[in-house]
């Protein structure tokens, strides 16, 4: 996924969370104003009516937006104060970012042992150009370093092993790409967080210093308020800490499977080379 893409994620995303949250907090139920009062006799008889009706008459279903005022979620959003928007935005660019990661790891992941032994199998009785064609229709990462180094093998043995620790450094920049993002996820918003209770704070004891009745219901209230956003900061930081240490794990042992690879193309080349000088 390119860089395109993934500002286009991120910008559809904010549009429309920050739309279902506008829609969501303006959204107001207003009472049906239309119906003029009559008298007594022909009230009557529209309730009677209205009553008969009532079986026929289907309820509006609740929408999601319904949902979530209700759950409360909007609430606490709206209580949170100005914090919660760039909350709201973090959280946003780390979830594209996962998921963007998810993707481009997933495709890259392949069996290493079943790849190695078929190139090895396809070199040792086809050649190299048979190993090439192999290796260029196979994806992922490996497959890319070793045909790097295959590419190489007319000009000697130190030009493979150069061109397969180029290849390998520009394919685990390509694998670490985007985890900075989450790694500013996870460290910014436990402290955007607190920003924002202290903020709170200090609106709360402002609020505490100019009642005429300082109440425990107050401080209470002022205090749980301004707690909203390092809550939320850290309900964002933890799934964004965790998912950080899970690629980078599955990044290093794509680095591992990448050298003991190259190591056995190298090996595999040595010996063939050997071969061949000693049948000449």
């Amino acid at each position: 996924m390119s860089k395109r893409m993934l500002v286009v994620l991120l910008l559809v995303c904010l549009s429309v969370c920050l739309s279902a949250f506008l829609i969501s907090s303006n959204a107001q139920e207003e009472p049906d104003t239309g119906l003029v009062e009559a008298d007594t006799a022909v009230a009557g008889a529209d309730t009677a009516m209205m009553a008969e009706a009532a079986p026929f008459i289907e309820e509006e279903e609740e929408t999601w937006i319904d949902r979530m005022r209700r759950s409360g979620v909007v609430d606490l959003y709206e209580r949170g104060g100005v914090f919660m928007h760039a909350l709201l935005v973090l959280s946003i660019l780390g979830v594209a970012v996962i998921l963007e990661r998810v993707y481009t790891l997933s495709k890259a992941t392949t069996d290493t042992k079943r790849l190695m032994a078929d190139v090895l199998r396809t070199f040792k009785s086809q050649g190299v150009d048979a190993a090439r064609t192999m290796l260029e229709k196979t994806r992922g990462p490996i497959a890319a370093v070793l045909h790097a180094g295959l590419l190489k093998v007319e000009k000697g043995s130190d030009a493979v092993e150069k061109a397969i620790e180029t290849a390998a450094s520009i394919e685990t920049s390509f694998l670490e790409r985007g985890l900075i993002w989450l790694a500013t996820v996870a460290n910014i918003a436990p402290l955007v967080g607190f920003l924002g209770t202290v903020s709170g704070m200090i609106h709360a004891f402002e609020a505490i210093a100019a009642a005429e009745q300082v109440s425990a219901k107050l401080v209470a209230s002022g205090i749980s308020e301004a707690l909203i956003t390092t809550a939320t900061g850290l309900i964002i930081a933890i799934p964004t800490q965790a998912a950080y240490n899970f690629f980078v794990s599955k990044i290093d042992r794509f680095t591992v499977e990448m050298e003991e690879s190259s190591a056995d193309l190298l090996d595999a080349l040595a010996a063939a080379s050997a071969r061949e000088e000693a049948a000449s």
